[in-house]
């Protein structure tokens, strides 16, 4: 179950890469949410430890 911290960050650092490259312009500073998101859980993931 701890390991699901880090899959999801994974995850959504992959759905930002894949929209910055593919959709940049077109979703603009929105794609942007998923790598906070990513930041603030592994910052949460390194702090619980």
């Amino acid at each position: 179950m701890k390991d699901l911290a880090w899959l999801i960050a994974v995850l959504l650092i992959i759905g930002w890469l894949i929209g910055f490259i593919g959709f940049g312009e077109m979703v603009g500073n929105m794609i942007h949410i998923l790598i906070v998101l990513a930041v603030i859980l592994v910052i949460f993931k390194l702090l619980r430890k």
